[in-house]
Protein backbone atom coordinates (compact mmCIF):
# COMPACT_ATOMS: atom_id res chain seq x y z
CA UNK A 1 0.00 0.00 0.00
CA UNK A 2 0.95 3.45 -0.78
CA UNK A 3 1.20 5.85 1.82
CA UNK A 4 -0.67 9.31 1.61
CA UNK A 5 0.60 12.22 3.94
CA UNK A 6 -2.41 14.36 4.97
CA UNK A 7 -1.35 18.01 5.91
CA UNK A 8 -2.94 19.88 7.97
CA UNK A 9 -5.19 22.00 6.50
CA UNK A 10 -6.67 18.44 5.65
CA UNK A 11 -6.78 16.56 8.66
CA UNK A 12 -10.43 16.84 9.81
CA UNK A 13 -11.32 15.36 6.83
CA UNK A 14 -9.07 12.13 7.62
CA UNK A 15 -10.45 11.89 10.98
CA UNK A 16 -6.88 13.46 12.21
CA UNK A 17 -5.04 11.33 10.98
CA UNK A 18 -0.91 12.12 9.60
CA UNK A 19 -0.90 9.64 6.87
CA UNK A 20 -2.99 7.04 4.97
CA UNK A 21 -2.45 4.02 3.82
CA UNK A 22 -4.45 3.18 0.58
CA UNK A 23 -3.91 0.89 -2.44
CA UNK A 24 -3.80 1.66 -6.06
CA UNK A 25 -1.84 1.57 -9.12
CA UNK A 26 -1.98 5.46 -10.43
CA UNK A 27 -2.22 8.65 -8.46
CA UNK A 28 -5.89 8.64 -9.53
CA UNK A 29 -6.35 5.35 -8.13
CA UNK A 30 -4.75 6.22 -4.82
CA UNK A 31 -7.01 9.34 -4.63
CA UNK A 32 -10.31 7.34 -5.70
CA UNK A 33 -9.48 5.05 -2.78
CA UNK A 34 -8.34 8.13 -0.64
CA UNK A 35 -11.90 9.48 -1.38
CA UNK A 36 -13.58 6.27 -0.73
CA UNK A 37 -12.53 6.04 2.45
CA UNK A 38 -12.89 9.65 3.83
CA UNK A 39 -15.67 10.97 1.35
CA UNK A 40 -14.95 14.53 3.15
CA UNK A 41 -12.04 15.32 1.61
CA UNK A 42 -13.45 14.80 -1.77
CA UNK A 43 -15.18 18.36 -1.64
CA UNK A 44 -11.55 20.18 -0.97
CA UNK A 45 -10.24 18.45 -3.55
CA UNK A 46 -11.94 17.98 -5.94
CA UNK A 47 -14.55 20.21 -8.61
CA UNK A 48 -17.86 19.90 -9.21
CA UNK A 49 -17.00 18.69 -12.44
CA UNK A 50 -14.73 15.62 -10.89
CA UNK A 51 -11.76 17.38 -11.85
CA UNK A 52 -8.47 18.08 -9.65
CA UNK A 53 -8.25 21.67 -8.12
CA UNK A 54 -6.09 23.52 -9.72
CA UNK A 55 -4.13 24.76 -6.68
CA UNK A 56 -4.35 21.37 -5.54
CA UNK A 57 -0.23 19.77 -5.88
CA UNK A 58 0.29 16.21 -5.37
CA UNK A 59 3.47 14.92 -4.96
CA UNK A 60 5.10 11.21 -5.56
CA UNK A 61 8.34 10.76 -3.80
CA UNK A 62 8.91 14.42 -3.94
CA UNK A 63 8.04 14.58 -7.43
CA UNK A 64 5.51 16.99 -9.01
CA UNK A 65 3.01 15.19 -10.72
CA UNK A 66 2.12 17.78 -13.38
CA UNK A 67 5.81 17.27 -14.54
CA UNK A 68 5.27 13.84 -15.35
CA UNK A 69 1.76 11.62 -16.45
CA UNK A 70 0.02 13.57 -13.95
CA UNK A 71 -3.15 11.56 -11.94
CA UNK A 72 -1.83 8.42 -14.40
CA UNK A 73 1.61 8.91 -12.66
CA UNK A 74 2.55 5.55 -11.34
CA UNK A 75 2.20 4.75 -7.50
CA UNK A 76 3.64 1.52 -5.80
CA UNK A 77 3.67 -0.01 -2.65
CA UNK A 78 6.44 1.83 -1.27
CA UNK A 79 5.50 5.22 -2.45
CA UNK A 80 4.21 7.90 -0.50
CA UNK A 81 1.84 10.82 -2.06
CA UNK A 82 1.30 14.35 -0.73
CA UNK A 83 -1.21 15.97 -1.53
CA UNK A 84 -0.64 20.12 -0.56
CA UNK A 85 -3.15 22.59 -1.51
CA UNK A 86 -1.46 25.92 -1.99
CA UNK A 87 -2.43 28.40 0.57
CA UNK A 88 -2.44 31.87 -0.21
CA UNK A 89 -3.52 35.36 2.59
CA UNK A 90 -1.82 37.57 4.54
CA UNK A 91 -2.12 40.66 5.06
CA UNK A 92 -3.12 43.09 2.12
Amino acid sequence: MSTIKIPPVLRGSVGGHREVEVAGGTVNEVLDRLYEEHPAVRDQLVTPEGELHRFVNVYVNDEDVRLGSWLDTEVGADDTVLILPAMAGGAP
